[in-house]
């Protein structure tokens, strides 16, 4: 293995004195958030695996809850709440759409 193929660590945000410093920082992070989004889909697959029902896949209650969560975090860590908010919004819309077809998948 080179020197080459090890990735650079990241460093810590305030630590950056150069973009290509941050853009480490960033694609690192991406690359976990990823793996972190694969889990929760993983999550959405059991989902629908243990749901009886078609229709209880939307759960409109849920989704809004999910969402106030998210949106709570994002005021406790001081990030923008309606961003935060948005992106959550399609996360569980593509959620919702995953889980819908991971029920029908299972169920033929």
């Amino acid at each position: 293995m080179t020197a080459q193929s090890v990735p650079e660590m990241a460093k810590d945000p305030t630590h950056c004195m150069t973009m290509a410093e941050v853009r480490t920082g960033v694609d690192q992070l991406d690359a976990e958030i990823v793996a972190l989004l694969a889990r929760r889909f993983a999550y959405m697959g059991a989902a629908a695996r243990i749901k009886d029902d078609r229709n209880s896949v939307r759960d409109e209650v849920r989704k809004a809850q999910v969402i106030a969560n998210a949106r709570r975090a994002a005021l406790d860590l001081r990030i923008p709440q309606d961003v935060i908010a948005a992106m959550w919004e399609t996360l569980v819309e593509g959620s919702i759409a995953y889980e819908y077809d991971r029920w029908d998948a299972l169920r033929g």
